[in-house]
């Protein structure tokens, strides 16, 4: 009784977990993933830093106002800072002041670096968004091959339940002395070789799912899943346009092409800055400043003047401007201009090399797409035959008239031609999305 209690507990909790765990949509992984990913949240930490950055050259604009405070006490001989006077006594004295200073003109440096500031959050912003489309890319990729798998497990089971009918009547043909023994064991190296390829199947679904929950950062692969959905190829439209329609689409929106014309500006600010570096620079200044002492006595009657009075008696102003001329600094600001510029050709060179490799992967991609269509039809023509094949070759088999090793081997083409048309319909489905992507399409099944 305690053995059918303990069972009954095993089979329900089985069961309970199975349908609490989770299984994932194409979108939902690729939400997950741009969420959670950890070079994801790197990077959203270095668009902060940028804007952290576009604050300090704001900041480098607006005037510096500073004030400060002090007090001492000095015992001996020491002047009364309040009027010059020496004095042997034990004095104490406090002073403040506020400073104000703004710079007037700086070869319109603080200026472009300002501009400098904002165009570096945006190709921070830029940076980040084409990493999240490589994870979408790469995510996309992941799920479609546990599908695949998956879905060759199913095939590769169907299989093995239609060479297990023929295995039983085999058996029975063995044991009526209809067919010889050579014909059973033909069948059953036949199952044993498809009980193999389902091991085989059922270990690649295995790791393309821990494939796909790695790219999600997820640890717990034992409950991790996708869904239990198979796909046939989408309708698309992506082919009525060409290559090169779809290359001049994709330099108005892909991140990775704006973040390279941003890193060009970026460039071009950089010279400016460092140029301003030939112009002077013109600054101003103003102080307010006030003392107190202990030992300022109203010289009429004797007395200390009052704490707030000497604050207002011995206050005064200060305020002038400041102009420095580069005149010579070792080369540093020509070399710098210098560096700059060839920064600049660095920056314009690495734009090209990004527009010829995006052109480069979408002609790939257009003819992947044309190429893996190709191998899709032939590969669903190929099961056709097949099948046709093995229909016949079943018939001449039950009828006596073919061996068991020519029936496996007809068999063996069926198998093959559906792992082949497996393999190449989610190909085939990739290379569609991966092309659309470029155009602009976002990545779905539907």
């Amino acid at each position: 009784m305690k053995l059918k209690i303990t069972i009954l507990l095993v089979v329900c909790a089985t069961f309970i977990t199975n349908a609490q765990m989770k299984q994932w949509t194409l979108e939902e992984c690729v939400l997950y993933a741009v969420e959670n990913n950890l070079s994801v949240k790197q990077s959203e930490l270095d668009l902060e830093n940028a804007k952290i950055d576009k604050s300090d050259a704001i900041g480098n604009i607006l005037p510096n106002f500073n004030a400060q405070i002090s007090g001492s006490g000095n015992t001996g001989l020491s002047f009364d800072p309040t009027n010059n006077q020496p004095t042997t006594t034990t004095i104490l004295t406090s002073s403040g002041n506020a400073t104000a200073a703004v710079n007037l003109f700086d070869g319109l440096r603080n200026y472009n670096r300002l501009n400098r500031a904002k165009m570096n959050a945006l190709a921070s912003q830029y940076r980040l968004e084409d990493l999240k489309d490589d994870i979408r890319l790469n995510v996309a990729n992941a799920y479609l091959s546990v599908l695949s798998n998956k879905e060759a497990l199913k095939v590769s089971k169907a299989q093995y339940i239609v060479t297990e009918q023929d295995l039983n009547r085999t058996k029975e043909l063995v044991e009526s002395g209809v067919l010889p023994r050579g014909d059973l064991l033909e069948i059953e190296a036949t199952a044993a070789t498809q009980e193999q390829q389902i091991v085989n199947n059922e270990a690649l679904v295995l790791i393309s799912r821990v494939s796909l929950a790695q790219l999600l950062q997820i640890t717990d692969y034992e409950n991790f899943d996708i869904a239990n959905e198979t796909f046939d190829v989408p309708p698309s439209d992506i082919l009525d346009n060409s290559a090169k329609v779809i290359f001049d689409k994709a330099l108005t929106f892909r991140n990775d092409i704006k973040f390279s014309e941003m890193s060009v500006e970026l460039a071009k600010k950089d010279v400016e800055i460092n140029k301003g570096g030939y112009y002077p620079t013109l600054s101003a200044f103003f102080n307010y400043n006030t003392r107190y002492s202990d030992q300022f006595l109203d010289p009429i009657t004797g007395d200390l003047i009052g704490f707030k009075d000497q604050l207002w008696i011995n206050d005064g102003i200060s305020y002038g401007a400041q102009l420095n001329i580069p005149i010579f600094n070792g080369w540093s600001t020509r070399n710098s201009v210098k560096r700059s510029q060839i920064s600049l050709k660095q920056a314009e060179l690495q734009l090209e090399q990004d527009k010829l490799n995006l052109e480069a992967d979408i002609q790939q991609a257009y003819v992947n797409v044309n190429t893996f269509g190709k191998s899709y039809e032939a590969a669903g023509k190929t099961l056709e035959s097949s099948r046709l094949a093995y229909e016949y070759s079943k018939e001449r088999y039950d009828a006596g008239l073919l061996n068991a090793f020519d029936f496996g081997q007809a068999q063996a083409r069926v198998d093959n031609a559906e792992a082949t048309l497996i393999r190449s319909k989610y190909d085939y489905i990739f290379r569609i999305k991966i092309l659309e992507f470029f155009y602009g399409i976002p990545l779905s099944l539907d």
